[in-house]
């Protein structure tokens, strides 16, 4: 069962989380990290499922500016993401005494959870990522273009209301700085050397923010073993579209790399 958020504070900042209990405290902690428009509530049961398939525990935190986390004091800079792996998540896993996790990371959050492989200089079980950017494609653009019209001419900002506490700072967060101009020439492949944790590579070839190119990129650049996963007839969220497939996927590298 779907246990109710709480709340821990850094730095002053109350951020929202939820814990799910082990069946195997020996097993490594699973770590959500979401989406740029992601929150607790937006991964729904997938991360229960998942644990209940594993028996690990597992930590689901909406970063500050997200669901009901404490709101972003600035807008994102470009170097928003590297920030947040290399200095907010490790604070974070410290605070809750987490070491050695499995860190499941979509879009945004796959990208956080590939910068903390190479930066953050932390141990880490292996990552997996769903649909995560190491760098800017022009279909990228386009998709969070289609995003902010969609924004001003659909119920999108009702939608996303259900999961954020200001859900149109949350939006412009996300939307502003990736269409920024600086934004267009951001590209973390040059940290991938550096990873040598185990990945899972997870994307949809439909995915409307981004191509396969993206998964070959990490699988060729990494340094230690990534295994891709090319989801056929799928968009951006894997664990959603074709959740079965995935949390088979998940839960097979799971127990391999625990």
């Amino acid at each position: 069962m779907t246990t109710a958020p709480s709340f821990f504070t850094l730095d002053g900042c109350r951020l929202e989380y939820r814990r799910i209990p082990a069946a195997d405290p020996a097993l490594p902690v699973l770590v959500f990290l979401h989406e740029g428009l992601g929150s607790i509530s937006l991964w729904r049961d997938f991360p229960d499922r998942l644990a209940a398939a594993t028996g690990a525990g597992a930590l689901i935190y909406s970063r500050r500016g997200y669901g009901r986390s404490d709101p972003q004091p600035a807008p994102f800079a470009t170097g928003y993401l590297e920030r947040e792996a290399a200095e907010i998540l490790p604070r974070v896993l410290d605070h809750f005494g987490i070491e050695r996790p499995i860190l499941i990371g979509h879009s945004d959050g796959g990208s956080i959870a590939l910068l903390f492989a190479a930066l953050a200089g932390c141990p880490l079980a292996g990552a997996v990522t769903e649909a995560a950017h190491v760098f800017v494609e022009d279909i990228t653009l386009a998709g969070i273009r289609g995003a902010v019209t969609a924004w001003e001419t659909t119920d999108l900002r009702a939608r996303l209301a259900r999961h954020h506490a200001d859900p149109d700072h949350t939006f412009r967060l996300w939307a502003d700085v990736w269409l920024s101009p600086p934004f267009a020439a951001w590209n973390i492949e040059a940290h991938l050397p550096r990873i040598t944790a185990p990945l899972l590579v997870i994307q949809g070839e439909d995915d409307e923010y981004g191509t396969p190119g993206q998964v070959h990129a990490i699988v060729r650049r990494t340094a230690g073993p990534a295994e891709p996963l090319l989801l056929p007839a799928c968009g951006h969220t894997p664990h959603r579209e074709q959740a079965d497939a995935v949390l088979a996927a998940m839960a097979d590298f799971v127990r391999r790399v625990a």
